[in-house]
Formats: structure tokens, sequence, C-alpha cells
């Protein structure tokens, strides 16, 4: 089977910390894999809010999540604290992809890489709309 292979860039423009949470954990008592979708979706949040935004209002549009992706890379547990760091890559006309680098903060140690597909959205029309630009231009050089 072919293993999800997520390119992490160079540079990540965001970074947030999030304690794991006793609901945080499965049955093994670590770090399970359905949180870390919810645990980016925090940082995504945090994201956004750092330029003023949130996932309904991006410089004037919505956004949707169109797919992930998640590269699991080690356990976490309850009290360790996640550091979350967020990049914004490959634009296109209707979207781009947040990656996300996620590491227990004290040690260093990998938890996990992840992608999120993310469309700009009109709720209204119910159909995609184009990048705002104002949101391309912070991001793009």
């Amino acid at each position: 089977m072919t293993r999800v292979k997520i390119e992490l860039p160079e540079d990540f423009i965001f970074t947030t910390d999030i304690p794991v949470r006793i609901t945080d954990l499965n049955y093994g008592n670590h770090l399970a894999n359905d949180a870390i979708l919810a645990l980016i979706h925090e940082a995504r949040v945090r994201f956004l809010a750092s330029y003023g935004w949130s996932e309904k209002d991006v410089a004037g549009e919505a956004i949707i999540m169109a797919d992930c992706a998640i590269r699991y890379r080690g356990e976490g547990f309850y009290g360790d604290v996640l550091q979350i760091e967020v990049a914004v890559t490959d634009f296109t006309r209707k979207g781009c992809d947040l990656v996300y680098r996620v590491t227990e903060k004290s040690t260093g140690r990998a938890i996990a890489e992840a992608k999120t597909g993310i469309v700009f959205y009109d709720y209204d029309q119910k159909k995609p709309v184009s990048v705002p630009e104002p949101f391309r231009q912070q991001f793009t050089d």
C-alpha cells in the first residue's frame, strides 16, 4: 500500500500551542487519530483569527475543507502540549492547501503532518468562488 506523503514547506507562518485533553485519547490511552483532525481545525481557526478572519469570512468569502490527508508520526499523551505550525501552499483559482506540522512542544517529537485542501465558498449561492485577492496577496510574494 502506498503511504500518504505530505511535503512540508521550509517556512511555517503561524504557530499555536494546544494541550492534549483527556477527551483526545483513545482506548490505547494515547492521542486518537480523529483527534488530530479536530486539533488542526482549532489551529486553522486560530490561524485565520490572527489575520482578523474566520472560516465564514476570509476577506469576504467563506471556506470549506475539500479534502484532508494526515500522516501520523508518533504518539501523543494526556498533558502533552502540541505545537501546531501552519503554512499556506499550492494556490489554485478557487482554493489552496493548508499544511500543518504537529510536534510535542517540550521535546520536538513529531506527532503528525497534515494537509487540508481549502476551497472558498459562497454559502448563499452554494458554489465555490475565487480566492479573495487580499488572502492570495497575504501569502504569495
